[in-house]
């Protein structure tokens, strides 16, 4: 089959890479060309442009960056989903609210395009190594399609039902993931006041039963107060913003939530965005 990637920065140039060494044929189209001709060295086709990219395509993968950058790359009657083959796929790996995965759907079956909503657990060691979790909504035929070539990127597909479901839970996942982080660096925070040692506190916290696992990870980052981007803090933030919409949708309150978006927004402003969102902690640990 022909397969198309959109989309190749931290995340989606690392799993493009991974379909290719296993002789995908894969076309690649990112908005900067630098990223494509690095993927072109180990096999890619590099497109023109967007239309030019899917306009062969079995299955077009999208990673970008929010559901705006996906809108303006595949709507409308010059976007991708208009130049796609009738019958194809477009399994998009961007973490966007549920609705906008709905409205997605309904956009690509004005084409006759089916839709995937694939977004993945993971940040750059994932991605790099094959690693991902893919959370997937959609029709079964559709991710029987599309899993080989998810089994090539990640360890494991976990098929959440209808449209929207994937990046749902996804929403989910990510929620937790920014409020344990700040739970973890209030705690190491409170405990240096209290005078325990901080290499103490990052040894030892992260392998607790009530610490979150991924905090193992982050806790080398805090020691070294060396924020190397993995999961950009602006997309953190974004994320927490897109729960923020879909809990309003729901008419159901997010009380820590909503504060933690507070938090990631502030450390921004601070000029930390574009560092891993990690970086929160030394956020809270200077203000």
């Amino acid at each position: 089959m022909k397969i198309t990637f959109i989309g190749l920065g931290i995340m989606g140039s690392r799993m493009a890479a991974n379909l290719l060494k296993t002789g995908t044929d894969l076309t690649v189209y990112n908005r900067s060309s630098e990223a494509m001709q690095t993927l072109v060295a180990q096999g890619a086709t590099a497109a023109t442009s967007i239309t030019d990219a899917v306009k062969d395509a079995d299955i077009v993968f999208s990673m970008l960056s929010t559901p705006e950058v996906v809108q303006d790359l595949f709507f409308g009657p010059e976007g991708a989903l208009a130049a796609m083959q009738p019958e194809a796929i477009w399994a998009d790996c961007t973490t966007v609210n549920p609705s906008f995965s709905r409205e997605a759907a309904l956009e690509a079956q004005q084409y006759g395009i089916r839709f995937a909503d694939t977004p993945v657990a993971g940040t750059k060691p994932q991605a790099q190594n094959a690693e991902l979790v893919f959370f997937a909504g959609g029709d079964k035929a559709t991710l029987a399609t599309i899993a080989p070539y998810l089994e090539t990127m990640g360890a494991k597909t976990i098929a959440l039902g209808s449209t929207g479901q994937g990046a749902s839970f996804k929403m989910l996942v990510n929620i937790m993931l920014a409020q344990s982080m700040i739970i973890f660096s209030e705690a190491v925070i409170l405990g240096e006041k209290m005078g325990l040692d901080k290499d103490f506190l990052l040894d030892t916290l992260p392998n607790l039963a009530v610490a979150a696992p991924f905090t193992k990870f982050k806790a080398e980052m805090v020691r070294q107060d060396n924020y190397e981007v993995q999961f950009p803090l602006e997309w953190m933030q974004k994320d927490l913003h897109l729960a923020a919409l879909t809990a309003y949708e729901h008419q159901q309150p997010l009380y820590l939530a909503n504060l933690a978006k507070e938090l990631f927004a502030a450390a921004s402003k601070q000029g930390m965005s574009r560092l891993d969102f990690a970086a929160i902690h030394r956020y809270l640990e200077t203000n």
